[in-house]
């Protein structure tokens, strides 16, 4: 039996390939958009891509399974449980239903309905024949089961969430009663995703582990509970999901070969700032950005949950230009694949040579002050600035200072009320990467004596009362 489990770290996105060595023929579940990995893999391996599924209809990336279906001749299985529903597929596809079968030489794939996440939401049960007929190996879950926890159901808006809750607590009684407990659990997100709340960290899990120690699972919830449950502490629903759902129906183009990959004279670039044409996504880390940047320029460095920022900040009006520190076509591709994956594809090029060129050339530069928590600290509580906390509800309620403005990052795209383009203003998160995404945000609105707390809340907690004012050189 083959089984791989494909991980994008930026979206804490599991994909799978399950298949069969005796005929060397495989499925692909849940695809990510740059279908090039699994195109390598079966080319690598010697393995014809047969069968290309998708366990719903995904919010959270755009889909590579219509890209790869075409690009192999798969048959392309998607669920038939959304007919009449919001959401419905509208590409050439075979509908997959409740109880139907896919055989691979000796493995079986058996789809189970399992609404609550979604209403289409489909749960494959996998059997390596070879070994048995009657006991399944894995559970490839989706967005039904996690690690833990359970797959939300308020994607679909305010009006559906509690009934499509009630439809996830009666998938968790009845979709999984005669399940062994010794069946794989393989989900299709960890921990950072916003697909639900308090997975774990861990990819794989039991379904009797999960019966143990999965809150939800509890049998003793009653269903009006198990709802409060639930939709109890949910985060923010980033606003790509939707598009990425329409997208996600409409068939999402190719992105193979991948856009974007085409090196672009900083010159010309610098020109198309000052006409602001595009948008240029700074990738480096927060201490780098702030030292210089290209004027205007978002910084998402690409060492942390770069995709997920990229796909939930970038305006959808200009075109996007990447940067680096040297133009290193490794971290432009990753990138671009963090990018597409989030539908993102409208990607023009990456300044050759990085911001190392960009310097040389006395091209136009850019701050964004650092400052020491210590000093920051001292500046708000004296009333000489003001203290933005960019950080989740959850987490700013848990841990707050009541100095602090709250603005999650996605909503400082709108500015923060009270706060004035002269005004000065510390921005903190947990440990700096948000914090520098949305202090970027707010200087593309035009906010100038814009800083960012070095080391986050931690260091804010710990710091002591030594203060320098700093305020007036990072006007």
């Amino acid at each position: 039996m083959i089984f791989e489990r494909f991980v994008d770290p930026g979206l804490s996105q599991h994909s799978f390939v399950v298949g069969c060595q005796g005929n060397s023929e495989i499925a692909v579940i849940d695809p990510q958009r740059d279908v090039d990995v699994y195109l390598d893999y079966a080319r690598d391996n010697g393995y014809r891509i047969a069968y290309v599924m998708d366990t719903h209809i995904h919010a959270d990336f755009a889909s590579g399974a219509r890209e790869l279906a075409d690009k192999t001749g798969a048959r392309l299985m998607l669920s038939g449980h959304d007919a009449g529903e919001h959401f419905e597929v509208r590409f050439p596809h075979e509908d997959i239903h409740e109880g139907d079968r896919i055989e691979i030489g000796n493995v079986r794939i058996e789809a189970r309905h399992t609404p609550g996440h979604t209403p289409e939401h489909l749960m494959f049960v996998v059997y390596d024949g070879g070994r048995s007929q009657t006991e399944p190996v894995a559970l490839v879950t989706g967005d039904f089961l996690f690690v833990g926890s359970l797959g939300r159901p308020d994607l679909l808006g305010e009006e559906t969430k509690r009934d499509l809750a009630r439809q996830m607590f009666r998938s968790v009684r009845e979709k999984l009663a005669d399940l062994p407990d010794g069946a794989e659990v393989h989900p299709g997100h960890g921990a950072g995703s916003a697909c639900g709340a308090g997975m774990s960290g861990r990819p794989v899990s039991t379904l009797g582990y999960e019966r143990r120690t999965n809150p939800y699972l509890d049998p003793k919830l009653s269903e009006e509970a198990f709802v409060e449950k639930l939709l109890h502490g949910l985060p923010e629903i980033p606003d790509f999901y939707p598009r990425n759902k329409g997208i996600n129906t409409a068939g999402p183009k190719d992105v193979i070969p991948l856009p974007g990959l085409v090196p672009l004279e900083a010159a010309d670039v610098a020109r198309r700032v000052r006409a602001d044409e595009v948008t240029v996504i700074d990738l480096r880390d927060p201490l780098a950005f702030g030292g210089g940047h290209v004027p205007g320029a978002l910084g998402i460095g690409i060492r942390g949950p770069f995709a997920n920022w990229a796909g939930w900040v970038t305006p959808d009006d200009k075109p996007v230009i990447l940067v680096d520190d040297t133009g290193d076509p490794e971290v432009i591709e990753a990138a671009v694949r963090g990018m597409v994956r989030t539908g993102r594809d409208y990607i023009d090029g990456y300044v050759r040579g990085g911001m190392a060129v960009w310097a040389e050339a006395g091209l136009p530069l850019e701050t964004l002050g650092q400052v020491d928590a210590h000093q920051a600290r001292e500046a708000v509580h004296r009333g000489d600035a003001k203290l933005v906390d960019v950080r989740t509800s959850a987490e700013y309620d848990e841990d707050r200072d009541d100095a602090a403005i709250h603005r999650p990052v996605s909503e400082t795209r709108e500015g923060v009320p009270g706060i004035g383009p002269e005004d000065p203003v510390a921005v903190i998160c947990g440990t700096g990467y948000r914090s520098t995404v949305a202090a970027s945000i707010l200087k593309r609105l035009g906010h100038r004596r814009v800083t960012n707390v070095v080391g986050g809340m931690a260091a804010w907690n710990a710091a002591g009362s030594e203060v320098a004012d700093l305020w007036r050189d990072a006007a």
